[in-house]
């Protein structure tokens, strides 16, 4: 027999084709275990219990005769309670609906809802505050080469040089910022405070440019030079563009992770827009640079550099003003705290402990009880294979203790000495990631001569078209329409051609998609050479049109390494770790740019024998060998495709408790889900 209950008292019973009876522990039962379940949502304000009516089954599965004496009285007692625990599982449904399970707030430190904070909502204003702020960024760094060259008075090596040094430490401040989210600030704070310094840059930049640097006035154009400049004007510019390398440093690596934060992996449908947010924030990313690669490289190549950065200017204050607009609409995460703290407590206490052995069994090392977390408030790591003398950390010695050693922590654990199992995985992710960091850096060379040799190569070009003349620096707008392109196609016709070949739902992994982008960067550097080879035959007659393959192969390229790196080293960082994840992207193109950096400097002494021959990169290109600098470059980046795939086949992922499954593979089923694997390539 079946009892129905709504919430107006009634009750209905049902023919079960047997017996029935009430056991005496079931309303006792459902008030203890439901409303257990309802609890887990007390930090979360869960929604009121709707007022439509609620079934509530009672299922009997004994038949007690001395039950069926109990007056109506108890009866009506256990209806009442049966109702109350149901009425609790709904609230807690609700609740569940109502509330992200991340671990996020709002703007206030309360639990964020789900319908009123983040999404697409906020992540569609981070991605629009991206492009703004590319746009302020790339109006100034783009044609920087050619300010240094007309308005500066530099030389192509030492303008090529300084570009690669300053476009570097952009990338090196990226550290900083994330250093600061992770540990004290938070990715909010954080994003704003460099997006004011960023701001407060390029309004010194445009007010150094105006006032003091181009003299006399329309200086700057192919054909007006600027008059040369004393020593604090120049340290005066410096200083301001160094401040914007800052200001976009620190907020870059910070944004992206923002973005990410506003969509809750543990709902399925937010996940897959997460995983999707990143290819959209690569595409606002590029076409924020689109208006700067073409109207203003356009004005700045003309001599209106002051108009240029003020525009940039605006920019930036635009995207600092829509950012603030939707601090309430924001999810935020607390800092974790000082993660190099922990790391170093890891190393200190398996060092201490070199000569123990670690148990054979991961239930033996230490961690915090089940229920627990981390002791950065984080998710816990489950134990990996690999690494084990860093396991000592996490393995007790006779002076550790003073209580049994799980599930409880240690009375007065010195952190010093004893670690957690999720401090130890921590370290072993970073340590797992570094490898495929390293491959990526000379890819980032490559990418680097976009922005320099690649303009110095179309300025040797013939720049018109018809009557109509084309800026070197824009050439770059092929390099953003092709990424915008090469998204959609990925999106729509390779990522679920690769699911049907390879019969894998996940279709192409992070590393694999940034290995194929490692192959397109050794085609685009071969077409940069063979370009340059014609080009010296025909001198100066060349069409700079003919720069559109190596452009476009770049950013195929940049579809395949830069989204696939965004989404990999934020999906195997530790959740205290995040915006390091994010720095590492970056710190990979501020190491390419210095690489880039040192080796024009090597290679123009070497091949200039001191000054006594042109070399490969001379100020007049037509007298040099720039195609075997890009030769160069393609053989480097084919051996590092070589060691790229050897350090991926053997990559080991993140583990996070309760998933079951390494990172990512939880949505493996997403139209839009790219996990990682164990052997990726």
């Amino acid at each position: 027999m079946r009892w129905s209950y709504d919430k107006g008292g009634s009750a209905r019973g049902e023919s079960g084709g047997g017996s029935a009876s009430v056991t005496s522990g079931l309303g006792a039962a459902l008030q203890g275990g439901r409303t257990a379940e309802a609890t887990a949502w007390t930090s979360c304000p869960s929604l009121p219990a709707s007022s439509s009516s609620v079934l509530f089954e009672l299922h009997f599965l004994q038949a007690e005769p001395e039950l069926l004496l109990r007056s109506s009285m108890e009866v009506n007692e256990e209806r009442a309670r049966g109702r109350e625990a149901a009425d609790e599982e709904m609230a807690a449904m609700e609740a569940n609906e109502s509330c992200t399970l991340d671990g996020s707030v709002d703007f206030r430190g309360r639990p964020a809802r789900r319908a009123s904070t983040g999404g697409w909502p906020a992540g569609s204003l981070i991605l629009v505050n991206q492009g703004l702020a590319t746009l302020a960024f790339f109006g100034v760094g783009v044609n920087l080469v050619i300010f240094l060259t007309r308005v500066l008075h530099q030389n192509n090596a030492a303008a090529a040089n300084n570009v690669s040094k300053w476009t570097g430490t952009v990338y090196l401040f990226s550290l900083i910022g994330a250093f600061l989210s992770d540990s004290y600030w938070g990715r909010y704070k954080t994003c704003a405070v460099f997006q004011i310094i960023f701001v407060t840059g390029l309004v010194m930049l445009s007010l150094t440019s105006y006032l003091f640097l181009l003299k006399p006035s329309g200086c700057g154009n192919e054909h007006a030079s600027c008059e040369p400049h004393s020593g604090p004007k120049v340290i005066l510019f410096y200083l301001s563009v160094y401040l914007v390398a800052l200001g976009n440093g620190g907020y870059q690596p910070n944004i992206a992770t923002f973005g990410a934060d506003q969509f809750d992996e543990h709902h399925p449908t937010e996940a897959h827009s997460k995983i999707s947010f990143f290819s959209y924030f690569y595409l606002f990313l590029n076409l924020g640079s689109l208006f700067s690669n073409t109207f203003l490289v356009y004005l700045e190549d003309d001599g209106s550099w002051a108009l240029g950065f003020w525009v940039s200017a605006a920019s930036a204050l635009a995207a600092v003003a829509l950012f603030f607009g939707g601090t309430r609409r924001y999810r935020r995460f607390r800092p974790n705290g000082n993660p190099l703290s922990r790391v170093c407590q890891v190393i200190v206490a398996a060092a201490r402990k070199w000569d123990i052995d670690a148990p054979s069994s991961s239930k033996e090392l230490y961690e915090a009880g089940s229920k627990e977390p981390a002791d950065n408030g984080s998710r816990k790591l489950l134990h990996t294979e690999g690494f084990g003398f860093l396991d000592k950390a996490a393995t007790f010695e006779g002076g550790d203790r003073t209580v049994p050693r799980r599930p409880c922590p240690p009375a007065g654990r010195d952190p010093w000495r004893l670690c957690t199992v999720t401090q130890v995985e921590e370290v072993k992710c970073v340590l797992r990631l570094l490898p495929i960091w390293l491959c990526t850096i000379i890819y980032s060379v490559v990418f680097t001569q976009m922005a320099s040799l690649f303009v110095e190569q179309g300025a040797a070009m013939a720049t018109s078209v018809a009557s109509f003349h084309i800026p070197p620096a824009s050439m770059s707008a092929f390099d953003i329409l092709s990424v915008a392109s090469f998204i959609f196609l990925y999106r729509r016709l390779l990522h679920p051609l690769a699911r049907r070949v390879k019969a894998d739902p996940r279709g192409l992994t992070e590393l694999q998609r940034m290995g194929v982008g490692l192959v397109i960067a050794v085609a685009a550097m071969v077409a940069a050479g063979t370009v340059e080879i014609h080009r010296l035959k025909l001198a100066g007659s060349m069409s700079i049109m003919w720069q559109i393959p190596q452009y476009v192969l770049i950013g195929a390229s940049e579809v395949f390494m830069y989204v696939g790196q965004l989404e990999f080293f934020n999906s195997q960082t530790p959740d205290g770790l995040k915006s390091f994840g994010s720095a590492l992207c970056m710190l990979s193109m501020s190491l390419g740019n210095y690489v880039s950096s040192i080796l024009v400097t090597v290679l123009t002494s070497i091949t200039g024998g001191g000054g006594r021959r042109p070399g490969w990169i001379p100020d007049d290109l037509n007298r040099g060998h720039l195609d075997r600098f890009y030769f160069l470059l393609a053989g480097l980046t084919a051996a590092d495709l070589v060691l790229y795939i050897i350090c991926a086949r053997r990559y080991k992922s993140i583990k996070l408790e309760g998933k079951g499954v390494e990172a990512g593979d939880e949505i493996a089923g997403a139209g839009d889900s790219f996990p990682a694997g164990n052997s990726a390539v």
